[in-house]
């Protein structure tokens, strides 16, 4: 059984996603497009522009073009949505990085996106530096003036002239995020033009509510390097003609404060920074009353923490859901479609938007109310994964299907709910962490034998890296943690350790995650 979305659906522009932006934003001339909350620093739709084209020309005259890729390893600030359009005016493809990743994890995406351009700030440049030195970028940049990069600034001194570009909007990639998928290494996700182009579309396509429109200033905290903070937030909102303020990193007081100041109106959040608000007792020193909706993505939301956090701070709280590989979103919550408060639902899916439900033992659609593997098919679905036909064939199937790997059911009234994962990630404050990735590393640790990783419970991260382990020579959990710790990402520590005498396998020798899954829920419910 397919289900459709209940909307309309939506005519989809036949143009690059620049060129949709700039032509919105034309119209907002001085009115700020974008503001760095710690400073103040401000950028005007006409100013935005304008900047745009003048770094697209100078990346030009240095022989940047279509087809090539730009790293952008940076926190939220301005111009990282100059950065950002510039490469997609040339036609070019920007990668994302996370601004946590260390050196040998930076040098692993340059690699495989085969980026020649980097722009990061200064305090990772000798991240950048050491990644660079491995692979074939050409010049680093940096946003603030530092020496030993090129500043970014340089890029605004030029003619503006532009070479002619023909972009095929369903063809040609305009940015590669890395997803881990439904499991295994993060791989690049390939989306199109038309994909991120698509999805603006479709949403504001969602009738009966307004997601955003250009009255609105919206707080840009979840990271743009993220494919929610990307089209969500900084391409959403610049689309809508909103305001954004940008945060470089998430601390609650200051987020409160630039609430306060801005008057924002809606925040585009991730469940652990629900949590807080729903909790902590500095929220109630501040005037929130500018707030009109919270918006949760990149978890489930319990419906007893959104009305928690609905009640303390008087404002709508809804969830939508979506995956790096369908640009992101899918589905969004719409109360006015519902008489019956349904808070932990995503909602129905969005125009132009397929869903059916696989029963994931015998393979076949099943119908409302009954839990299955969610499958996506719509123009928001990516073109594949970079490098990795054997990953696409796994995830997108030869009729469109994208297997998301997350199980969920549909109600009579067609709102999605997601119960639980088949895939094996972990999330971590919103972010994906792939256990495999993490028992290759142990699996290196002198004194583990064998080791398996799985999500655990916990209120504030929603999930954490938890590794069951087998010795071999004397440690401690502390220890273990600490190794880990010096050779990944934050969100990719190991926060947990068992000490166990086995890790538990099929008879093909796989690790039989679920069984351990299951026993650490059972733990976290006593």
């Amino acid at each position: 059984m397919i289900f459709k979305s209940p909307y309309p659906d939506v005519d989809i522009p036949n143009v690059s996603l620049t060129e949709y932006i700039l032509e919105e934003t034309q119209k907002f001339g001085d009115k700020p497009a974008l503001i760095d909350g710690p400073s103040g620093r401000t950028i005007t739709y006409a100013q935005l522009g304008g900047a745009i084209r003048l770094v697209a020309s100078s990346l030009a005259k240095r022989g940047f073009g279509k087809g090539d890729v730009f790293a952008i390893y940076s926190p939220n600030i301005p111009e990282y949505a100059v950065a950002f359009h510039a490469v997609s005016l040339l036609g070019g493809v920007v990668t994302t990085v996370n601004p946590l990743y260390t050196a040998q994890e930076l040098a692993h995406q340059l690699k495989d996106a085969d980026a020649k351009y980097i722009v990061t700030i200064s305090l990772f440049l000798e991240n950048a530096k050491t990644a660079a030195a491995e692979t074939g970028i050409e010049e680093i940049f940096t946003f603030d003036p530092v020496d030993g990069a090129t500043p970014f600034a340089t890029l605004l001194q030029s003619d503006g002239s532009l070479p002619e570009i023909n972009i095929d909007p369903a063809e040609d990639l305009i940015v590669l995020p890395y997803s881990s998928g439904t499991t295994g290494y993060p791989k690049g996700v390939m989306l199109t033009h038309r994909n991120l182009v698509a999805n603006l579309s479709q949403m504001a396509g969602i009738t009966g509510i307004d997601l955003m429109n250009e009255s609105d200033t919206i707080m840009g905290i979840l990271p743009f390097f993220h494919i929610y903070g990307m089209v969500v937030i900084m391409n959403m909102s610049l689309a809508q003609g909103a305001t954004v303020v940008t945060m470089p990193r998430f601390e609650l007081e200051q987020f409160l404060e630039l609430v306060q100041k801005h008057k924002i109106t809606r925040v585009n959040l991730v469940p652990p920074i629900l949590v807080g608000l729903a909790k902590h007792p500095i929220v109630d020193k501040y005037d929130l009353s500018s707030l009109i909706e919270l918006f949760s993505g990149a978890a489930p939301l319990g419906q007893e923490l959104a009305n928690e956090v609905k009640n303390r701070i008087g404002c709508r709280v809804v969830q939508g859901y979506g995956l790096t590989e369908t640009s992101p979103v899918t589905h969004v919550y719409n109360l006015t479609m519902t008489d019956t408060d349904k808070l932990s639902s995503v909602g129905p899916a969005i125009p132009n938007t397929e869903v059916m439900v696989i029963d994931v033992k015998t393979g076949e659609p099943v119908g409302h109310n009954a839990n299955g593997e969610i499958w996506i098919r719509g123009p928001q679905v990516m073109k594949g994964y970079l490098n990795n036909p054997d990953a696409t064939d796994a995830t997108l199937d030869e009729d469109g299907w994208l297997h998301t790997g997350d199980i969920g059911y549909v109600d009579d009234d067609g709102f999605f709910y997601i119960v639980d994962r088949l895939k094996e990630l972990i999330k971590y404050k919103g972010f994906q962490v792939a256990p495999a990735e993490l028992e290759a590393l142990l699996l290196s640790h002198p004194a583990i034998a064998d080791v398996a990783v799985i999500p655990s419970p916990d209120e504030e991260a929603g999930e954490v890296p938890k590794a069951f382990v087998v010795l071999k020579a004397e440690a401690t959990p502390e220890g273990i943690m600490e190794w880990v710790a010096e050779r990944v990402s934050p969100q990719k520590k190991i926060r947990r350790v068992e000490f166990v005498d086995q890790v538990p396998k099929s008879l093909s020798g796989k690790i039989l995650r679920r069984v351990l899954v299951e026993q650490e829920r059972a733990k976290a419910g006593n």
